[in-house]
């Protein structure tokens, strides 16, 4: 029985990008993907322009990543967006930064990057094995793979890197299968949440009806001491939408302990209070509210409809009480969008577990990348950057291993 040097499980971004690094060193490389074709969830992504990284300064970007940052660093400035954008470069994907400071390619889909991707890979030796479910470990520590059509595999490589994905979209490959082999092992997991997902509201049946599918544009969310300027999108259940993303891992621990969270909604955060009730002083007489919230607050009817949700009740005629209500819109989310509806996933291999190599310190050989650990980020590009950033540190990582026992 015999194997790769590296077997990387999971093509995704963490496990293609890990792959690239190593082959280009001169291991021997070999994927294993259980879906029919590589990197499904990366494609879904690129459909509607993907975004690679970002284009802000490293502090504020590292600062995305709340409570992770402190091990998450280390790889994300030894592979920095400039280092990404470089890279999807060199394979024809020249990038741009858009309005939001958001870093795409100028095709606006991942398609074409992969297809130059998986070129280079195969031009560098690489075998992507697809069809392949792994199922763990036999009694030796070969890997095990249930074969698509029937019949087992057994792998025995140099080291191993588990590339896995997390749990959302799992009609693209990521289920959170890989949970009970590594538990298995003693590995701790956080529980796999979902991370990045709409929140959902009790809307009344208009607000359902003639509303769902609208966006609320140029508006700010507050919660727990956190603001964000941004957009989202009132649907049947709720809402959801960048703004909403960027406070999900507040919003989602808040309604875990209370049962709720309230979300401030700012319906015109380019306007001040005292700007705002100085316009609502100017109804005309027989001026319907909703006419005058249009034309003197400049809100649309969605805006207006969301108001009166969050009012609970008669909306107050009174300019200054009017102004404060749209300056914070309070919303009583109930709770979340479940894990397969969700963008990304929070919890995983805890970081305890991980040495700085990225390798597992109860498993030696045996390492680990992208969102099967223990972290989550908004979207905008940083979960990308990170999935990226710690397949290139766990490349590192596997060759100072092989290079010590050759």
């Amino acid at each position: 029985m015999s194997g790769p040097d590296v077997a990387i499980i999971g093509a995704g971004p963490a496990g293609l990008i890990a792959a690239e690094r190593l082959a280009q060193a001169g291991h021997t490389v070999a994927i294993y993907e259980r879906m029919a074709s590589p990197a499904r969830k990366f494609l879904l992504a690129g459909r509607g322009g993907l975004n690679l990284t970002h284009s802000e300064p490293i502090e504020a970007l590292l600062s995305r990543y709340d409570e992770a940052r402190a091990w998450l660093e280390p790889a994300i400035r030894a592979f920095p967006p400039q280092e990404l954008r470089d890279w999807a470069d060199g394979l024809g994907a020249e990038s741009f930064v858009g309005s939001s400071g958001r870093i795409f390619p100028r095709a606006m889909k991942a398609s074409p990057l992969l297809r130059a991707w998986l070129a280079r890979l195969d031009g560098l030796g690489v075998q992507l094995q697809a069809g392949r479910l792994w199922t763990g470990w036999d009694e030796s520590g070969a890997l095990r793979f249930s074969v698509r059509g029937g019949g087992e595999e057994i792998v025995r490589p140099r080291a191993t890197l588990l590339a896995l994905g997390g749990a959302s979209w799992p009609r693209l490959g990521a289920d959170g299968s890989w949970v009970a082999p590594l538990e298995q092992k003693g590995i701790a997991i956080a529980p796999l949440r979902a991370a990045n997902a709409g929140f959902t509201v009790a809307w009344s049946p208009m607000m359902r009806d003639k509303f769902a599918g609208l966006p609320l544009k140029r508006i700010a969310l507050s919660f727990a001491g956190q603001r964000v300027l941004g957009e989202a999108m009132v649907d049947a259940d709720g809402i959801e939408g960048g703004a909403v993303y960027a406070l999900s891992g507040a919003l989602r621990e808040a309604i875990a302990r209370e049962g709720e969270a309230i979300l401030a909604i700012d319906l015109r955060p380019d306007l001040t209070e005292p700007e705002l009730a100085n316009r609502l002083t100017k109804r005309r007489p027989g001026e319907t509210l909703s006419n005058h919230l249009r034309k003197a607050a400049g809100l649309s009817p969605v805006a207006t409809a969301v108001l009166r949700e969050a009012a609970d009740g008669p909306l107050p005629t009174e300019p200054d009480a009017l102004a404060t209500l749209i300056k914070a819109a309070p919303l009583h989310l109930t709770g979340m969008a479940p894990l397969v509806r969700a963008i990304s996933t929070a919890g995983g291999v805890r970081t305890e577990e991980i040495d700085r190599d990225f390798m597992l310190k109860r498993l030696p050989g045996i390492f680990i990348a992208g969102e099967m650990i223990d972290w989550e980020a908004p979207t905008g590009g940083y979960l990308l950057q990170a999935c990226f950033a710690t397949g290139v540190a766990a490349a590192e990582g596997i060759g100072r291993r092989l290079s010590s026992a050759a």
